[in-house]
């Protein structure tokens, strides 16, 4: 599903985003990625969304190596992407239904698939009764929902959340992690990048730890932090994974 070999990122100013990384991400899973500010985290996601180009190695997004996929290309590859942000990033003047329902018209999806696809994503995150209302007639977290509904759609196979309980408070928090938890038992792959401790102790998923641009533990339902506990050599707990 997401394959990296010997992936790296060192940017203009010398800076190292990521030293030379190797990881696999199944189809269907859920992945924790932790880390510091700095610490090489966003050089994840941003690889993998193809927004920066790595200086060495291969990247394979569903079968399909999108290393050196030319600039025209890249739209078809974020289609299959959903991406959900910190800050929800909705469109103000359209309702909650047109900004779902935005989505697809980009990629120029029929009005009757639109009407078909809309209340069935609404009824997944729980807006169903909030499809007429605006933005800014909503709380921070069914702002969230919203925008998890636009990033999924498309049926896109892989879901990444940049920090997207980083605005809420602790209880709309777990509220939307629960809603990405839904998501992914619908079979799609999501990754989770966040400093929420207490939302990864609670979930026990796969944590990816990133620190000064190498991965520095690779956990099974893990949690966050104490990355000495866990020996990453340990087959029981390693899938293809190379530092």
């Amino acid at each position: 599903m997401i394959e990296l070999t010997g992936v790296s990122k060192i940017y203009s100013n010398g800076a190292v985003g990521l030293h030379p990384t190797s990881l696999y991400i199944s189809k269907g899973e859920f992945v924790f990625v932790t880390g510091n500010s700095g610490s090489g985290k966003s050089t994840l996601l941003k690889l993998i969304l193809k927004e920066i180009p790595p200086c060495t190695g291969r990247i394979s997004i569903n079968s399909r190596d999108i290393t050196t996929l030319v600039e025209r290309k890249v739209p078809y590859h974020r289609r299959d992407v959903g991406v959900v942000f910190q800050d929800f990033r909705l469109l103000p003047n359209k309702t909650v239904y047109d900004n779902i329902a935005f989505a697809m018209q980009v990629v120029q999806a029929r009005p009757r698939e639109i009407r078909q696809a809309v209340p069935v994503a609404l009824n997944l995150v729980g807006l169903t009764e909030k499809a007429k209302c605006y933005p800014h007639e909503l709380s921070g977290g069914e702002q969230q929902r919203t925008a998890i509904a636009r990033a999924i759609i498309n049926d896109s196979p892989i879901l990444v959340a940049d920090e997207p309980t980083g605005n809420l408070d602790p209880g709309t928090a777990l509220g939307i992690m629960k809603v990405l938890e839904a998501v992914n038992c619908k079979g799609v792959t999501v990754l989770v990048a966040t400093h929420e401790r207490d939302i990864v102790n609670s979930f026990k998923k796969r944590v990816i730890e990133i620190n000064s641009g190498r991965i520095i533990k690779d956990e099974f339902e893990g949690g966050y932090g104490n990355p000495s506990s866990y020996n990453i050599f340990s087959k029981s707990k390693q899938r293809r994974n190379f530092i």
